[in-house]
């Protein structure tokens, strides 16, 4: 785990910075997508509801598409697919009690999709020392820090 600006980021996962999202492969050929804490703190603390788009299940979604729906005070908008893929699975949890995603950014996953093809998926996400240093980056330009 690895602290910039007084947030975490598992060193492990995959993320498309820009956008707050990481990507977790698992079982199956399958990956699970959430939002960074930071994606959060850029809530401002006022999360009201996270939801799948239900079209979207069982669908090729093209990246940069949207897969879910962030509500809160401050803003509403479109969690993007980071990768071309089918969205299998919404996490119910998380679409019941937001908090839970906002609590828990790293456990609190919000889809389930099966990229089309894993390796160009990941040649398009940042992991590693290349995503922190990205990170601490993009932080840094925009004087992000937790409230």
């Amino acid at each position: 785990m690895t602290e910039i600006r007084g947030f975490y980021f598992p060193d492990e996962l995959y993320y498309l910075v820009e956008k707050h999202v990481w990507v977790q492969p698992i079982a199956d050929g399958l990956a699970r997508l959430g939002l960074t804490a930071v994606a959060y703190a850029l809530l401002r603390r006022s999360l009201v509801a996270i939801s799948v788009r239900p079209r979207v299940l069982g669908q090729e979604v093209a990246r940069g598409r949207s897969v879910a729906m962030v509500e809160s005070l401050k803003y509403n908008g479109p969690v993007l697919a980071p990768f071309d893929g089918v969205v299998v699975r919404a996490n119910e949890q998380v679409a019941e009690s937001p908090e839970l995603a906002e609590a828990d950014p790293y456990g609190s996953w919000i889809v389930e999709m099966r990229p089309r093809a894993w390796d160009p998926t990941a040649a398009g996400l940042l992991t590693g020392a290349a995503a922190m240093a990205a990170y601490r980056a993009l932080l840094e330009a925009q004087n992000i820090t937790p409230e």
